[in-house]
């Protein structure tokens, strides 16, 4: 493991400004893949692998300060001075605290489905989420024993089987020493301080039935955001960027012309 900024493993598509997608603590960059689909025809549209996902070389200790400078060393590796950023989930907290150490390097800010904070890492309910997620691996079960049962809580009845098959997979990918330290790091995550400092357009995406980010609270984040502009999906549940991808990348895409 390296401390050290370095280029981060992505897929790719498309020529023109940059567009850098992150993913959640379960997914990699092929969670992206109808995102890169759609705005390959006008961005050079990048999903990444975070530190420890894909190839990418973990990072230890795992902190946002550390995953915000290898995202910043993507950039250079990219040649990109500036770029846009969609960050779902624990990506969106990535987003936040490049927004708080790297303003210069943002060109927009799309924050998806997720939190403004974790709360303290020494409180009850950090306590029972770390020890929810990591119980069963504890017990012996592994990523891929797992998945399926994760995520067939963030897909509604009926919900596209290659949707499904994309987040399952990228799930049971995840190394279980990176999964194990990503989620010791989420519970640390508290930017609420730097909300109002914000200075690039931002749009606040939520899900009308994500229990992981809920719409309500993600409606008074946005309200905190300088001119930030908040859209809420209708029966979108936690993986919007799969389950929907026509709503995701529509609210996006619009955000991105108005801009």
């Amino acid at each position: 493991m390296s401390d050290a900024p370095f280029p981060p493993t992505y897929n790719e598509a498309g020529d023109g400004p940059g567009l850098i997608f992150m993913h959640g603590i379960g997914g990699d960059a092929d969670a992206f893949r109808f995102q890169l689909d759609h705005f390959a025809a006008a961005y050079r549209a990048v999903a990444w692998n975070m530190p420890g996902y894909r190839g990418s070389a973990a990072i230890d200790p795992v902190t946002f300060p550390g995953l915000a400078a290898a995202l910043a060393a993507l950039l250079d590796h990219l040649g990109l001075e500036t770029a846009h950023l969609v960050g779902h989930s624990i990506g969106g907290m990535v987003a936040q605290e490049m927004a708080a150490m790297h303003p210069e390097r943002i060109a927009s800010l799309v924050l998806a489905q997720t939190s403004p904070a974790f709360g303290r890492p020494d409180g009850d309910f950090q306590k029972k989420f770390v020890a929810d997620r990591l119980g069963p691996l504890d017990d012996g079960r592994g990523m891929e024993d797992i998945a399926g049962e994760v995520i067939e809580t963030m897909f509604p009845p009926g919900a596209d089987p290659q949707a499904v098959r994309l987040a399952r997979d990228a799930m049971a990918a995840v190394p279980e020493d990176t999964y194990r330290a990503v989620v010791r790091c989420l519970v640390t995550f508290d930017r609420r301080d730097n909300l109002g400092k914000i200075g690039v357009p931002t749009l606040v995406l939520a899900g009308g039935k994500d229990a992981n980010a809920p719409a309500g609270m993600m409606e008074k984040m946005a309200g905190k955001i300088p001119g930030a502009r908040y859209h809420c999906m209708p029966g979108a549940n936690h993986l919007a960027n799969l389950q929907c991808p026509d709503l995701f990348n529509g609210a996006i895409q619009q955000f991105l012309d108005q801009i």
